[in-house]
Formats: C-alpha cells, structure tokens, sequence
C-alpha cells in the first residue's frame, strides 16, 4: 500500500482511506505529500460503472463518494482554521523542511492577500499545497470561523464534486477503454492544478528581470 498513490488508496483502502486523505490533505499540515486532485479523480472513476473492471476490485459507492468527499474535504479545511487561530505564527516559523517550508508559507500568505479571503480560500482547493496551508493562515490573521466556513464550504463542495464528477463521468463514457487514460488525465489534472502557481512564478521572474 502507497499512501502517496491514488489508485493504491482506492485499491487497499476503500472508500474509509479516501475520505481519510482527503480530510488529512486539507486539514493537517502532513498533508502536503497527499495526491488531492488525483486522488479524487480515480475514485470518481472507481465510483463508475466500470470502475471495479477498470481498477481491479477497487470499486466505490458512489452516493457515498459524492456525499463524504466534500464533508472530509470541509471538515478538514475547518481543522486547519482551527489550528491556526489556535497555535498561532509560532508554529510556521518552524526551521525548512522537507515537506514543510517557509517558503511554501510565503506563498499562501501572498495567495491569501492577493486575492482577498473568500477568492483566495475558494481558488486555493484547487492548488497544491495551498489548498492546505491557506487553512491555518486564514486562522492565523484573524479570519472569522463563521466566514472562513462559508468560503471554506462553497469551495470544498465545488472542488470535489468537479474533479470526483470527471472522473465518474469519465468511467461511464468510455467504460472498459478508460483505463488508458486515467493516468494522461491524472498528470493533465496535476498540472492544470500547478498553473496558478507557476503563472505567478513567471509573473516574479519577469518582475525581477525588469529591475535589475
């Protein structure tokens, strides 16, 4: 069993593991190295008709799937918020490192003033890593629990029924040949995810590049 590859939580872990990694990916910081938007793409796919012929024996309830996913993914991001308001800056000034950086934090404070609270929270769930750091940080500068839910509920809903609906949608359609695709449209699903943040990083590079 890899915790760190979608298809083998679905595979070895059911529905119980996905709604787990979901909730961990949103609402703990260990939540970093946990696939979010593939994750939830191959259960949408699992939850198909064709799922349990395309991934082997790792078939989902789909009521299930569309129901516990945004409930794991807003009680997770809750969890988060809760951390941050209640521990403080303190613990994020933590020295680098492997999984968990400063940098990473830098990044989701720009996020978070850039866009404004309810935007950047909405966005964030579907950017790696922010979508976990934004959390805490809401927390940290003062963010209301009862307006960080609204925000917090609205993108949690939106970001797992689309990815989970693809990948449902997905399973349906092409039945049996899906199983060609799942891993292109993964990759297509982690990249598109990346865009926003490597947009920005141009965005500083060619900043930097005109004043020097």
């Amino acid at each position: 069993m890899n915790l760190f590859d979608a298809h083998s939580i679905v595979a070895d872990l059911g529905l119980i593991g996905v709604l787990a990694i979901i909730f961990a990916e949103t609402g703990l910081l260990l939540g970093l190295a946990f696939p979010g938007d593939s994750l939830l793409f191959v259960a949408g796919v699992a939850a198909s008709g064709s799922g349990a012929a395309i991934l082997g024996d790792a078939h989902l309830s789909a009521t299930a799937l569309f129901i516990g996913a945004p409930i794991a993914a807003i009680v997770g991001a809750q969890v988060g918020h809760w951390f941050g308001s209640t521990y403080g800056r303190k613990f994020f000034d933590r020295p680098d490192g492997r999984v968990f950086n400063h940098q990473r934090v830098l990044a989701a404070e720009k996020w978070l003033r850039k866009y404004g609270a309810g935007k950047a929270i909405l966005l964030a769930r579907f950017v790696p890593f922010i979508r976990t750091l934004i959390n805490p940080l809401c927390g940290i500068v003062g963010i209301s629990a009862k307006k960080f839910f609204f925000w917090n509920a609205l993108g949690g809903l939106i970001w797992t029924e689309t990815v989970i609906g693809l990948g449902y949608i997905l399973g349906e359609k092409l039945k049996g040949s899906v199983d060609k695709y799942i891993l292109p449209l993964v990759a297509i699903i982690v990249i598109v995810s990346l865009l926003p943040v490597l947009f920005e990083l141009f965005r500083e590079w060619q900043t930097r590049k005109h004043h020097k």
